[in-house]
């Protein structure tokens, strides 16, 4: 049994800042789309595949642009990665507004995703590399950080506009500058020394003959399905049914009692976080919790978006886990890559689906049917696959000097 909890000296502080900072890029700029959606729909004259698309285009992108970001791991290394994901995802953030239009919009989410993927994936293989001793609990700040960037965008953009005069170009600005910002302390705070290169990184390209990238990919999704097909449909569910006023609540709701879910799986025993009976009860508050949303009663939709939104991080946080755990350090952002691919690109088939079934029938309870259905995939898959005994965490070639 790997052990996947270590103490602070085998971490290391500075490192973990980074990867905090890291894994609030991964979803701060992202998290800025929800809040504006109604704005942005009015201005650009979108209709609701096209504000589906915009707010899932991001996540066919990490799902298409994972692999490519597993085999540029295996040629310049996961640090180099890491900071070149950086860089894309900031500079295509900070360039969506520009005009404002729609083409320009749409061409630099699309860049944006790509940034966004390549970072993503370096994650797990650089928490094996660097802390095999404490993969959850790497793996927990990380997670963190992605939580809490989901949190501040949808929470603050909002703010943050009314202080711009209302400007939502100038918002995409200000959250690029703190993604490139990053980019510049990885770079400075951890020079690429020759440890990494005790590790053989592999091909890069996914397993895809082994079963646990098809199950790892449909729990990923079931948890994308939950968070994003929620984020994405509740503005404009409440514009619907005449509660405009509940936006904010709704999505700081949401994404606020996701970081709770981090800290969980970076302390509890992995033998707790695994068992049967927590991934049971997990899906079944999402669908109390859906059932909640749709009676329309201010109350009752604020306190059920906090309970997708833990129950939905904590299923997300493991998947997030497993790659370190089930794999060979080759093999993590392999693993993870294959995973993300399966993951994304059937949580942006659905959710756009579900868009254009609104659009159709015109009934907005249409639109949450893929949290419905990631509840149910995650009550399938996620007992049999969390379940799996670690592998083995032997120690690298090299071990490298925590900064």
């Amino acid at each position: 049994m790997a052990r996947s909890v270590g103490t602070v000296t085998e971490i290391g502080w500075r490192r973990l800042a980074l990867l905090w900072l890291t894994g609030m890029d991964l979803r701060l700029p992202l998290l800025a789309i929800p809040p504006v959606l109604p704005i942005i729909h009015q201005q650009l004259q979108l209709d609701e595949k096209g504000v589906a698309a915009l707010s899932s285009l991001p996540v066919l992108l990490l799902g298409l642009a994972a692999v490519p970001g597993s085999v540029l791991i295996a040629r310049i290394g996961a640090r180099r990665a890491l900071i070149a994901g950086l860089c894309v995802t900031g500079v295509a953030s900070g360039l969506r507004g520009l005009g404002p239009s729609a083409p320009v919009l749409f061409t630099m989410t699309v860049l944006m995703g790509i940034g966004i993927a390549m970072t993503q994936t370096t994650l797990p293989a650089l928490v094996r590399q660097w802390y095999p001793g404490a993969i959850t609990r790497a793996t927990g700040v990380w997670s963190n950080g992605l939580l809490s960037g989901e949190l501040v965008g949808a929470a603050a953009t909002l703010p943050l506009m009314a202080l711009l005069g209302w400007s939502w170009p100038e918002v995409f600005v200000v959250w690029a500058a703190i993604v490139l910002g990053t980019a510049v302390l990885v770079a400075v705070g951890t020079p690429h020394v020759a440890a990494e290169a005790g590790y053989w990184r592999g091909s890069g390209v996914p397993n895809w003959r082994d079963v646990r990238t098809w199950q790892l990919g449909l729990l990923q999704a079931a948890s994308s399905m939950i968070y994003f097909g929620t984020n994405t449909f509740v503005p404009d569910y409440l514009h619907e049914i005449g509660q405009p006023g509940l936006v904010a609540a709704a999505l700081a709701s949401l994404n606020g009692a996701q970081v709770p879910a981090s800290l969980v799986v970076g302390l509890v025993p992995w033998e707790v976080l695994s068992r049967r009976v927590v991934m049971y009860v997990a899906s079944a508050s999402i669908v109390v919790a859906l059932a909640a949303i749709l009676s329309g009663q201010p109350l009752l939709i604020v306190v059920a978006g906090g309970m997708i939104g833990f129950a939905g991080a904590y299923i997300l946080v493991v998947c997030f886990a497993l790659p370190a755990l089930l794999a060979e350090p080759a093999d993590v952002a392999r693993l993870s890559a294959g995973g993300f691919t399966v993951s994304y690109c059937v949580s942006f088939t659905v959710n756009l689906a579900a868009g254009a079934a609104w659009d159709a029938t015109h009934i907005s309870a249409s639109a949450f049917l893929p949290v419905l259905l990631g509840a149910v995939l995650a009550a399938v898959l996620g007992p049999k696959l969390a379940s799996r005994p670690p592998t083995e965490i032997r120690a690298p070639l090299v071990t490298p000097r925590l900064q």
